[in-house]
Formats: C-alpha cells, sequence, structure tokens
C-alpha cells in the first residue's frame, strides 16, 4: 500500500555541505500530519510554525491544561523555569529553530514566543524530571513497549525494530506529526513526533547515515541536573549528527541532565549491528550486539543503575509488575519467531495483548499493545534495514492493534475519540 506520502520524499539521501531553504509541505494520511521540511534552522522553524499552526495551537493548549491538572503550575512557571535552566544550554542552531517556529506560530495567527515554543519541548524533563527532583521523589515516566532485532533473529538477517508510544491519550492523540528533515548541516532524519517539538517525544527516528533510534522509558528513575544540557537538545542532536551508534552514544552522555532517563534501541542499518544504551545520569551502561535482540518495556536493568537510581529498588521477577510482564511476553515472542523477525511480525508484536500470567488477552498496562482507562499504546512504527535505506517505515495512528477508543460525556477536557486506523507506508519517489 503506498499512500499519498511517496511523491514527498524526493531530496535525495546524500546531503551536500549546505541545503538552501526550501519551501515546506505538508499531507495527511490516516491520522498522520506529514511535514518535509529544509534549510536554515530559523526556515525549518518557521515552516514548520506555518504548515502546523492549527495543531500545535491545539498541542499547546491541551499541554497547559494537563499541566495545570498534574502539578498545579500556571504556564507561565514553565516558561520561566525552562528559560533559566535550559537556554544558555542550547546550540546556536536549535535556539533558532525555535526562535523560528515562534515567529511562524506568529505570523500564521498564533501568538506564541521562544519562550513558549521552548517551553513546549522541554515540558517531559520538566515535568517528569525536573519537579520530582525538587520534591525529592522518582519520575512517574512509564511509556513504550519497543525492540530491536538483528543477525539469526530476522529472517534476512538484517535489522527490524518496532516501537510503540504508551502515553496519556489526551496528549498521546497529539504525538501524530511525522517530520521529514533535510537541515543545512547534518543528516536528513525523519521522526515522528508530537506537534511543535523539533524531537521526537517519542522517540522513533532514521537518519539517511542508516542510524534507526527509539527508546522506552526507565520506570522508577530519580536524578537531575540542572546543569546538563536539556534532553530533547541532545536527542535532537545525536538524530541529526550521529553516523555511528557510538556517536550516538557519545551525544546522549555529553552533558546528560538525567532528563527523559530512557533506555536507547538503536541500530546501525550499514553494519547490521544493534544497541542498547540504559541512560541514566550517574550510570550509563551501552552494549552493542551483531546477532540477537534488544528489548525495552520500561524495565530497568544494570544492577548498579537500580541500586543508585531508583529508589525502592527493582524486582525482575515481579510479574506483578506490568514492565516485567511486558519483558516476558517480549522473550516469548521473540523465541517462539526465532529466525523469523519481518516487518508484518512487528506489527503483530506491537498489537500483541497476551498476557503471560493471566494467558489471555487483555486490556491491561501488563501487554505489549497497553490499554489503560484514559492511556496506553497510542501509535505505532516498524522499520527494517532495507525500508531504511529508502527512508521508507510503517506506522499506524492510533491504537496499535487497530481498535477504537471511545470516551463517555464526562471524559476530560480536549480528551477525543481514538478511531481505528490502519497501517500505512510511507516511503521515498521511485
Amino acid at each position: 500500500m503506498a499512500g499519498i506520502f511517496a511523491p514527498l520524499f524526493c531530496l535525495a539521501v546524500a546531503q551536500a555541505a549546505t541545503v538552501a531553504d526550501l519551501p515546506g509541505t505538508r499531507r495527511e494520511e490516516a491520522g498522520w500530519v506529514y511535514l518535509k521540511l529544509a534549510g536554515s534552522p530559523r526556515h525549518i522553524g518557521k515552516e514548520y510554525g506555518r504548515l502546523a499552526k492549527v495543531e500545535i495551537q491545539d498541542a499547546h493548549a491541551a499541554l497547559k491544561l494537563s499541566l495545570k491538572e498534574n502539578t498545579g503550575k500556571d504556564w507561565s512557571w514553565f516558561r520561566d523555569t525552562s528559560k533559566a535552566i535550559y537556554w544558555d544550554k542550547i546550540d546556536k542552531e536549535y535556539q533558532e529553530e525555535l526562535a523560528g517556529q515562534a515567529e511562524g506560530l506568529t505570523q500564521a495567527g498564533f501568538k506564541a514566543d521562544t519562550w513558549d515554543v521552548l517551553a513546549f519541548n522541554s515540558y517531559i524533563e520538566t515535568e517528569g524530571y525536573y519537579i520530582p527532583s525538587l520534591q525529592n521523589k522518582p519520575s512517574n515516566k512509564e511509556a513504550c513497549s519497543a525492540f530491536v532485532s538483528t543477525g539469526s533473529a530476522t529472517k534476512d538477517g538484517k535489522v527490524v525494530m518496532g516501537h510503540n508510544l504508551w502515553w496519556d491519550y489526551r496528549m498521546g492523540q497529539r504525538f501524530n506529526f511525522i517530520l521529514d528533515v533535510t537541515p543545512a548541516k547534518g543528516n536528513r532524519f525523519v521522526m515522528d513526533a508530537l506537534a511543535g517539538f523539533i524531537h521526537s517525544g517519542s522517540d522513533f527516528a532514521i537518519n539517511s547515515a542508516g542510524i534507526l533510534i527509539t527508546e522506552t522509558t526507565i520506570s522508577g528513575f530519580a536524578g537531575f541536573d540542572t546543569k546538563g544540557i536539556p534532553e530533547f537538545m541532545r536527542m535532537r542532536k545525536a538524530t541529526q549528527y550521529a553516523n555511528s551508534l557510538d556517536e550516538f552514544a557519545a551525544i546522549m552522555k555529553k552533558g546528560n541532565n538525567g532528563g527523559y532517563a530512557n533506555t536507547w534501541l538503536l541500530a546501525d542499518t550499514k553494519t547490521n549491528e544493534i544497541g542498547k544504551l540504559e541512560l541514566g545520569l550517574k550510570n550509563v551502561i551501552f552494549a552493542t550486539a551483531t546477532d540477537g535482540s534488544f528489548v525495552g518495556s520500561n524495565f530497568p536493568e544494570n544492577p548498579k543503575l537500580i541500586a543508585e537510581e531508583i529508589p525502592g529498588g527493582w524486582d525482575s521477577g515481579d510479574l506483578a509488575n506490568g514492565c516485567e510482564r511486558r519483558r516476558a511476553r517480549w522473550k516469548t515472542l521473540l523465541r517462539e519467531n526465532d529466525g523469523q523477525v519481518t516487518d508484518e511480525k512487528a506489527k503483530a508484536f506491537l498489537a500483541d495483548t497476551y498476557d503471560e500470567v493471566l494467558k489471555k488477552n487483555v486490556a491491561s498496562g501488563g501487554v505489549l499493545c497497553g490499554k489503560g482507562p484514559l492511556s496506553g499504546a497510542i501509535n505505532s512504527k516498524v522499520v527494517t534495514a532495507d525500508l531504511a535505506g529508502k527512508m521508507s517505515f510503517w506506522a499506524r495512528m492510533g491504537v496499535s492493534d487497530g481498535s477504537e477508543r471511545k470516551f463517555g460525556a464526562n471524559r476530560p477536557a480536549m480528551l477525543r475519540d481514538i478511531p481505528s486506523q490502519p497501517w500505512v507506508f510511507f516511503r521515498p519517489e521511485k
């Protein structure tokens, strides 16, 4: 199934030293909004704001509501805080892109300044990590299921990667952008994102150097360094500039502030090597392999990281814990499909609702396609080495198994029903 996005991937993967400012383009399909952007940082930001004003304005409104409910703090506090602890640590090119987006939004009719755009882009680490650190509490972030396989684990011996985003449905249904960016410097990249993010947030990305990127959060993590570089910038920089797994890890580690502590799953399609970067604050563990699989379902793994950065510890054998139930399910699925993993298998994995303890399909947080009353799996992406070579991938907006979610009259404000959506195939022009 080609999809209407096929004609849009027309820029060559190989990138010149500089790229001219080009008008952005926009298309929509099956719940996704696709933007193609190219040029200087300020131009990319302006075109992003111009083309996506309606969705970004909506996402800002939903976020302000959620943050007030979750933290009791006004938007002005997030603006002031992000300016104080992040701005002077952000590279000039990303300062320009954030400012450019504010300019594009204002010109399109949504009055937003640079500090609004900065506060929005940094909200995950501010709400989820900085505020808990002030309260001497661990983060409450627990999102996503993912895997990456290579070698004897896959049917063709090459990389296969899959990821679904778990989020509260009000904000999660707004993570429906696919950004195809050819910046003036660095690699072209494609990533999913919350409308208005210059990073991903959901964290699925492909770059033109053949690097594949995804992650799941580390549950129960505690730690934040206000002197560090914000995670959202490090993720974006690593996506744009990494040409190897080692380079990705180095960018993410440099200036690490502990914000959005994740286990990153990686692949290099040039070598079919996969990687796992467990990125705590005090403890950073990086492993690579050319055969087998790495999985993520929000569990911490390294014993030293658990001892020093997970208050209360972690029992990896506790199957009452939904993260460990999902880890058990990953092990079962990959064992049962050893040597047969493909993109189609990956789609089925992400849609899986089988509970390893109850031995039946259920709607819960203990299955790979998580379903809770107001949160769960809300988008899915799958890529293979061959597809990545063409900057192509599969994506499904909405619940990973294609089911719909309807909410009653007493639903939270700005929460929309979630329709059933198909998998769509994004590919470059031949």
